[in-house]
């Protein structure tokens, strides 16, 4: 009997979730910034502790997800409409290298080795660095690596870059 009341739990709480995420977007549990880490490593708590629970708490965990899921919504919204600047909840983007150039304080700021760098540039198919416009230690931390010919790095469209540090 036990089995099957831990089995119920689960089945209503992992169907919430889906209902939830359905409702909401991908975005609860896409690239995460902190922020969105934060959430998901929450909800991963909730699912767990709900389903072994003794008693009848799964209303209990539906209400802390649906809460979860409304303070997410809330502040995306916020952010969206620019009532809470991004930096608040997210990393900001950083200049890794500028053209050829490694930036080695944002290196280090990034928490990214050389080798890593190098380890992103060929992930990247960089064969010459002076085809590197850019390299952005993105706020979900992935690396974007910019590429283009020197006319293309004197060209480059200043929004692209608009809310990357460059300099720490």
């Amino acid at each position: 009997m036990m089995y099957l009341a831990i089995f119920g739990k689960a089945l209503a709480i992992v169907a919430t979730v889906i209902a939830l995420t359905r409702i909401h977007g991908v975005r609860s549990f896409s690239k995460m910034s902190g922020f969105d880490f934060a959430i998901t490593v929450s909800i991963g708590s909730i699912l767990a502790s709900t389903v072994m629970a003794p008693g009848d708490t799964v209303w209990i965990g539906v209400a802390a997800l649906v809460s979860l899921f409304a303070i997410q919504f809330s502040i995306a919204q916020a952010r969206a409409r620019g009532w809470v600047p991004q930096h608040v909840f997210d990393n900001r983007a950083l200049m890794i290298m500028d053209g050829r150039i490694v930036l080695e304080d944002n290196l280090v700021k990034a928490g990214m080795t050389p080798a890593d760098l190098r380890a992103k540039l060929r992930e990247a198919g960089v064969t010459d660095l002076d085809r590197i416009v850019a390299v952005v230690a993105e706020s979900t931390g992935d690396v974007s690596v910019l590429q283009g010919s020197a006319k293309d790095a004197s060209e480059i469209s200043e929004m692209i870059l608009r809310d990357v540090t460059r300099k720490t």
